[in-house]
């Protein structure tokens, strides 16, 4: 069960996006809302939403099943 966290700074396009635990796009310690430990990403985006309702979505790279493009 990985630990999730979401990157306080959306990106570009507005997403603030979910990372598991090991990914090469975990953001910098300053910009890391954790998330806690996840049996998915399908839960932790939801978890995501309680900080970013309209912005939360997984990342491609390491969370691609939750990731909406």
């Amino acid at each position: 069960m990985p630990q999730y966290c979401v990157n306080k700074n959306a990106q570009p396009n507005g997403d603030h996006e979910v990372h598991a635990q090991g990914c090469a796009y975990w953001p910098a310690n300053w910009n890391v809302q954790d998330l806690g430990w996840h049996l998915d990403c399908h839960s932790a985006v939801q978890a995501a939403k309680l900080y970013y309702p309209y912005s939360a979505n997984g990342c491609a790279f390491c969370s691609p099943a939750c990731h909406t493009g």
